[in-house]
């Protein structure tokens, strides 16, 4: 008799899904909040992405690449897409995206200037619920850009609630739901709640329209929007028309005014072609806001279409739009819409349940706001590098032959991908996406699993080998971080269905041996092991720009280029053991990858390139090396994250994967005590623990503890809410003296936002806490407590001297970092200061913001608002507090509180 395992209702559609039997992944909340301002949108000369098409042109122009919008929603090749449009009858604008400032107008930088925010989400996207606060006064989109504009980068971002947008309630929350029936069939609640104390008239515009691929010369056809005979309930009917995607109809529950235009790009407003159509993209906002009949079809067809429904809403009260979107016809559509909604209100309830089923309710709303914004943050990235290249409607200058991205013509992409944000980074960045991978499989460990494929994929990876960065710059050294993605989501996927998916991880390791020959030949010139990578991600950590080369024959040999790799061979050569389990010839590359690993050990440990190790004996932590061109050697004094990096390159063999690779096995006995080349250089090898566990890492014991010394100590790294990416010690230790090739050098603690627009305005490395480098800070304590045990104990200044374990250290910097979003004992979440009514106010209470890095002291989350992307991490660090439970020591101080409160 075959027993049928019963699924709950979403782990069913993830279920099928997978197995090809419904595809859930259709429909997503594929829009971003921006495609203004892009590299792919950009056609000038100087490569000026931001000013080549403004927020103030997006109205007017219609994208080549992509689309953005309000709450949006689009096909996973993003044909035809759907979001809200809205005016408060103030405004100059139709507000149809997200307004924010461009990377030259900000005293930060790029910064969205809006309140938006992810409620809710569930991987299928069989639930979807994002809310907007639209002010009712005008929109301040001048006095915005002025303010920041006369701000200095020692004074804060000028924002909406400090122009008093939302004073006296004075504004609708604007609440979008999707509510999937099927994979194909979505019903949608449009609901405006009026917070100010008067009546106050919201026009809500739910908008559908084609992507435009009909204007770039290469002979699609121009699909269709018109007006059908609407079904039993229906106010209104249209169908959609593409001759790839088929039909799609929108059906309407309210009686709304039909608008019809072209998403064309209007030559009239933007270039004065008298001779352009007037059915244009901006047609809604002529017409609406400038009384402008004749911008409108009047035949009832069009590529874009929106239903106009003026609506007055009483103070307090609250109005709603019905509309689902279907791509068959149906006779009935809103019959069971309110069963629907709320069918996938439970059920979500139900997964989120099961996924943190022992949570409290604050741990359980950070966890699923932040796997919101994860979901939210899948878009549509489409980019033909050579056709960019070459140009289409718009001919590309000659410049772009030999500038951005001239070396990438074969990337062709049309991908659903993790981005780090909607609107600040609507593209991929891909060692962000490396850390997405780990939040994402807690839900979806499929769409994990495709993540990394997609970013070896032929389409993708450079012939030599290299991985895309980012379309800035796809040429960017980004840290080597896939192998580890491959590994999270190849060992969550085991956890959580009994077996690991080793044809993923084959097919993913031969793609990364590429870019792994690609690291050893191209950022080791020398041969020597010491690698060099440029500014790796940690943007401005240094005391100069490491993207640029050194003058006069000086070389920079990079501590953290150098960790990134070692932690890279570590990867692989796990990768490659998991494979030998079923085919034993992957054990030769197992070997091979290990030696590497040992030889940038050897390195490290300064038995190469001069003998001058990166690790500095006299202070206990790792430094970069200036070498000069007679090979004299210098330690730069800096102490930051580049020298805790090292410590990633750690992992744990045990007896089962040595089971099947005897010569594996055998070379571990070779290096016995650490032993590499006549040298001690790493952990020994051989020694096991009681587990019969082996320890493979660059940092031994005897290295362990300074580092985590100085890792542990507030007055140097710890801070209140993680670990420090700079050193405290710098606030007063800031001159670094005459470095050669160099000059004058000095670094300065900065710990909240950067005070140089050096490297890009609002991403500062010199002091705040990151969410992603502290995230495998944790994770390779774990693994160091799992091979030492628990009689390997560090003294933890900012606890008296008390002894701890590393699990209890551990568990200790991932509080710190979770407490960045748990209210205090004032009611006050950290991330979110400076901004009073998320503490105030109910109506904000319990909404989140997931902020790109944060303020070192006081925890307020800075840069980019809604980078959920490797913020997301955070519910993985609180998964970790219920998972593996509270560590001896914290569990005997909640009893002393417990008892000294009696």
């Amino acid at each position: 008799m075959t027993i049928r395992t019963i699924l709950a209702p979403e782990r069913q559609r993830l279920e099928n899904q997978r197995s090809g039997v419904e595809n859930w992944r259709r429909w997503g909340p594929y829009l971003s909040e921006r495609a203004w301002g892009t590299v792919r949108e950009d056609y000038s000369a100087d490569g000026n992405a931001w000013n080549y098409l403004s927020h103030d042109d997006a109205r007017s122009r219609a994208y080549r690449w992509s689309e953005d919008g309000l709450g949006g929603l689009s096909d996973d090749q993003q044909r035809l897409c759907f979001a809200l449009a809205l005016w408060n009858g103030a405004d100059a604008i139709l507000k149809e995206r997200a307004f924010g400032l461009t990377g030259n107008q900000g005293n930060r930088g790029e910064d969205v200037k809006e309140y938006y925010f992810y409620q809710d989400a569930t991987p299928s996207h069989s639930f979807l619920r994002y809310l907007y606060k639209y002010p009712q006064r005008r929109f301040p989109y001048e006095r915005l850009i002025e303010e920041n504009a006369r701000r200095s980068r020692h004074e804060p971002p000028f924002n909406l609630s400090e122009a008093g947008l939302f004073d006296d309630g004075r504004y609708f929350d604007v609440e979008v739901c999707c509510a999937k029936a099927g994979p194909d069939e979505i019903h949608i609640r449009i609901t405006a709640a009026n917070r100010g104390p008067e009546p106050a008239t919201l026009h809500l515009l739910p908008t559908l329209w084609f992507r435009n691929t009909w204007s770039w010369g290469d002979g699609t056809a121009k699909p269709v929007i018109r007006v059908v005979v609407p079904p039993k309930g229906a106010a209104w009917a249209i169908e959609a028309a593409h001759e790839e995607l088929g039909q799609a109809f929108l059906y309407g529950a309210q009686e709304g005014t039909p608008l019809f235009t072209e998403n064309e790009t209007n030559g009239r407003r933007l270039w004065g072609d008298a001779h352009a159509s007037p059915y244009a993209k901006d047609s809604f906002h002529r017409r609406i806001i400038n009384g402008e009949t004749g911008a409108l079809r009047t035949d009832g067809t069009g590529t874009k279409f929106a239903s106009w429904h003026p609506l007055t809403v009483p103070p307090g009260g609250s109005t709603h739009l019905d509309l689902v979107l279907s791509e068959r016809p149906l006779a009935q559509p809103f019959a069971r819409g309110e069963t629907v909604f709320v069918a996938r209100r439970e059920e979500a309830d139900a997964f989120y349940a099961e996924v943190l089923p022992e949570a409290n309710a604050e741990d359980r709303r950070i966890v699923r706001q932040a796997l919101a914004g994860m979901i939210f943050s899948k878009q549509f990235f489409h980019f033909d590098v050579s056709r960019w290249l070459d140009g289409d409607a718009f001919p590309a200058p000659a410049e772009r032959q030999c500038g951005r991205n001239a070396r990438w013509k074969h990337m062709k992409a049309a991908d659903i991908l993790s981005m780090p944000d909607a609107w600040e980074y609507p593209w991929f960045a891909a060692w962000d996406l490396a850390f997405h991978t780990a939040a994402l499989a807690l839900v979806d460990v499929d769409f994990a699993k495709d993540q990394i494929e997609i970013m070896v994929n032929e389409r993708y990876l450079h012939p030599n080998g290299q991985i895309p960065a980012y379309e800035w710059n796809f040429s960017d050294v980004n840290p080597p971080v896939h192998a580890l993605g491959a590994l999270k989501v190849f060992r969550a996927e085991r956890v959580q269905r009994g077996l690991g998916d080793h044809a993923f991880l084959g097919r993913v390791f031969h793609k990364l041996l590429l870019n792994f020959a690609w690291w050893i030949n191209q950022k080791d010139g020398d041969g020597s092991n010491v690698f060099e990578g440029g500014f790796l991600g940690l943007d401005n950590i240094s005391v100069f720009d490491r993207s640029q080369p050194l003058p006069g024959g000086y070389r920079l040999k990079q501590a953290d280029a150098t960790g990134w790799m070692a932690m890279f061979a570590l990867n692989m050569t796990l990768i490659a053991l998991e494979l030998t389990a079923d085919d034993p010839a992957y054990e030769d590359i197992a070997i091979q990858t290990y030696e590497q690993f040992l030889s940038i050990a050897n390195t490290l440990a300064g038995y190469a390139d001069g003998g001058v190790p990166i690790w500095d004996e006299g202070s206990g932590f790792f430094k970069d090396l200036i070498i000069g061109p007679n090979g004299t050697s210098r330690h730069i004094d800096v102490y930051s994250m580049v020298g805790l990096i090292p410590l990633y390159a750690t992992e744990i063999v045990d007896q089962r994967l040595l089971a099947h690779a005897p010569r594996f096995r055998e070379r571990l006995r070779r290096h016995a005590g650490g032993v590499f080349r006549g040298n001690i250089i790493c952990a020994c090898p051989e020694t096991v623990n009681a587990r019969g566990e082996h320890l493979l890492s660059v940092v031994d014991h005897t290295m362990l503890e300074p580092l985590l010394g100085r890792l542990l100590d507030e007055a140097q790294f710890l801070s209140p809410f993680g670990v420090r990416s700079v050193s405290k010690i710098h606030e007063q230790h800031r001159e670094l003296g005459e470095l050669p090739g160099v000059g004058w050098a000095m670094i300065e603690y900065v710990p909240g936002e950067s005070n140089s627009p050096l490297f890009g305005g609002n991403s500062n490395w010199r002091g705040p806490i990151w969410m992603p480098v502290n995230f495998l800070l944790v994770q390779s304590l774990e693994k160091f407590y799992r091979y030492l045990g628990d009689n390997f104990t560090v003294a933890v200044p900012s606890l008296g001297g008390a002894a701890l374990n590393l699990q209890e250290i551990a568990h200790l910097i991932a509080e710190r970092l979770v407490n960045i979003y748990r209210r205090d004992q004032n009611g006050t979440v950290a991330a979110m200061q400076g901004q009073p009514q998320f503490t105030n106010d109910a109506r904000w209470r319990d909404l989140l913001l997931f902020y790109e890095y944060f303020h070192a002291e006081t925890g307020q989350g800075l840069g980019a608002a809604h980078q959920t992307g490797w913020t997301g991490l955070i519910a993985n660090l609180v998964m970790r507090r219920y998972r593996r439970g509270i560590p001896r020591y914290w569990r005997e101080q909640q009893a002393h509180a417990a008892a000294a409160a009696e």
